[in-house]
């Protein structure tokens, strides 16, 4: 039978298609309302972290080290108030097989693919986990498709794009190379229903615990190497998967004190499916254009309800600057004799000024690295900024206006801690949950998963609701 192609019969036919990619009936999951059993569905269509931790390790993935940054931590306290200077931690994952953390969560989706009988996985994404999945999927014997945002409107592409571009051809994908705007998730339906492969998202159950090892991981090695869990673990924030999973695996070790702080890279005032602004960003992750959407409406994902809800784990969301960024991964290399990728030292960034904050006998530990390479190194990643009139300066890193210039701070001191404000993350999400539900009336269940779902009370809850004119039945 031949189906309508178009765009707007494909994206009808999402809910159906997605069924069938992903093999979960959400609806068992739904009460009909805003709210659905969250940890149920992580329950029943996840794994135990025992299950995944063996999954992980037939790939070779996951039991990452645990690396002290002494040069690092000397610099911070060199800046920072005396007695002040927390001491620097990172957790390698640019040794998992595809050079960063998404590694266990493509480990535990092409798994359970191939479980299921799949013949091949598809995953939209132009980042690290579109080669994590590819490598997965090349030791699992499976076909490969990984659809990418890779160019403008002129066939212009990021130097960090083409390199991960590349990586997963070498691991044997078929890669659909596409420019900005909405064809991505058309083509990624069509690519789904078309061959009948496996839904690699990185937002179902099965995905966001793959990540819940590292976190167990972090504390457990932790707690060998120094006797105590971490104060803080400081988390790279994008479309939530990294915080979640992470946090999930802390709360499953009993770390219960640890602080989990999300960065972002400022990337406001640039829209991410704009052909103007797609070069005009150093930072293809990472940022607040993944960071805060995915914080106030998570269920903008590929998948009927996203396993991965920031909100619930965050106690403090930072914001970095991209020159400070860039800073900072050249600090790595030239203190510590550790090269790696620009976009994982988003959370190094926000930990150095952290430290400078907390007590010399305090500890953080950031939670992932990724590798490094042609096109993800920060040199022609500065030089594409250059081409494209971007201005790179160095001075004080708050004086950078995303796509206009990049400022490297002229000396360390000047690497700041910038909050968001989370509660004004939270009455975003509530306002959106109920806008997108069209809700002028919710049940108490709605009410309750509203609060757990934001990490509130019914205080803010109630303030948020009473604005928006709707009740309680």
């Amino acid at each position: 039978m031949n189906r309508d192609m178009s765009y707007s019969a494909v994206m009808n036919r999402k809910n159906e298609i997605m069924k069938k990619a992903i093999g979960i009936d959400y609806s068992l999951f739904e009460s009909g309302g805003i709210s659905f059993d969250y940890e149920r569905m992580m329950r029943e269509a996840g794994y135990s972290l025992e299950e995944i931790q063996r999954i992980q390790s037939s790939t070779g993935v996951g039991n990452t080290p645990i690396l002290e940054l002494r040069n690092i931590t000397a610099l911070a306290r060199k800046c920072a108030p005396k007695g002040k200077g927390a001491r620097i931690f990172i957790k390698d994952e640019a040794a998992n097989p595809s050079g960063s953390f998404k590694a266990r969560r493509a480990a535990n989706a092409v798994y359970h693919a191939k479980k299921l009988g799949y013949k091949g996985v598809i995953a939209a994404t132009s980042g690290n986990y579109g080669a994590a999945v590819a490598s997965q999927a090349a030791m699992a014997g499976l076909k490969c498709i990984i659809v990418q945002e890779c160019y403008d409107s002129k066939m212009v592409g990021q130097p960090e794009i083409l390199e991960k571009q590349r990586v997963c051809e070498a691991y044997g994908a078929e890669v659909v190379q596409l420019s900005v705007g909405p064809e991505l998730f058309y083509t990624f339906l069509r690519l789904l229903e078309e061959t009948g492969y496996f839904n690699a998202s990185l937002y179902t159950p099965f995905g966001i615990a793959g990540v819940e090892t590292l976190g167990y991981e972090l504390v457990m090695q932790f707690r060998e190497k120094l006797g105590k869990d971490p104060d803080k673990v400081l988390i790279t924030h994008a479309g939530g998967g990294n915080v979640t999973g992470t946090a999930r695996g802390i709360i499953k070790a009993g770390a219960y004190k640890v602080e989990v702080v999300g960065a972002s890279v400022d990337l406001s005032g640039l829209h991410m499916a704009s052909d103007k602004d797609f070069n005009r960003k150093s930072f293809t992750t990472g940022h607040t254009g993944f960071g805060i959407p995915f914080a106030t409406w998570p269920d903008r994902a590929d998948v009927p309800r996203n396993a991965a809800r920031p909100l619930r784990y965050l106690d403090r969301y930072l914001i970095v600057k991209q020159g400070e960024v860039f800073f900072v991964t050249e600090a790595l290399s030239v203190l510590e004799g550790i090269e790696r990728g620009p976009a994982g030292n988003t959370s190094l960034t926000a930990a150095f000024a952290l430290a400078q904050e907390m007590d010399e006998d305090q500890t953080i530990v950031v939670q992932e690295t990724e590798y490094t390479g042609a096109g993800k190194h920060p040199m022609p990643q500065i030089s594409f900024a250059k081409q494209n009139g971007i201005e790179v300066l160095f001075g004080d890193p708050d004086e950078e206006i995303p796509g206009k210039n990049i400022v490297f701070p002229d000396e360390p001191s000047k690497i700041k801690i910038r909050d968001f404000d989370l509660n004004k993350a939270k009455a975003s999400y509530i306002k959106n949950a109920i806008n997108n539900y069209g809700k002028t009336e919710i049940s108490r269940n709605d009410f309750d998963f509203l609060i757990k779902d934001a990490k509130s009370d019914e205080e803010f809850a109630l303030s948020v609701l009473t604005e928006l004119g709707v009740k309680i039945s």
